[in-house]
């Protein structure tokens, strides 16, 4: 068996190792997210079409994390999405200072192009 070989298995195992480690890492972050979303997420058709599906599926569960750790939007109910790029914020929010701090923590995000928050409103007062 050549040298060239050699180090050609030992490359692919290594690759093969270092994929293996990224998934069992990420697995728990991602797992926490979904349970903290109030059960698991429903797919649009805007992910489906996505042309970066897993970047995309990153940028969802670091929001969500991100949001969940900050003393202003913690167990607060947002829903979270992301197409190609654009992260989606919705949900009843009860103050205006909220819905700001929530679309700073996406857009401070690696990845993030820019946030849709529409739909993430400040709740009738009353």
């Amino acid at each position: 068996m050549s040298q060239r070989s050699t180090h050609s298995r030992s490359s692919s195992c290594m690759l093969a190792l270092g994929a293996a480690l990224a998934v069992a890492l990420a697995a728990p972050l991602a797992s926490a997210a979904n349970e903290a979303a109030d059960g698991a997420a429903k797919q649009t058709k805007a992910d489906e079409s996505s042309q970066q599906p897993v970047e995309d599926s990153w940028i969802t569960t670091k929001v969500k994390a991100d949001l969940l750790v900050d003393d202003q939007t913690k167990g607060l109910d947002i829903n979270v999405s992301t197409t190609n790029g654009v992260v989606t914020l919705a949900g009843r929010l009860d103050s205006a200072a909220q819905v700001d701090k929530a679309v700073s923590i996406a857009r401070g995000i690696k990845g993030v192009k820019s946030v849709d928050s529409t739909t993430l409103t400040v709740k009738p007062r009353g």
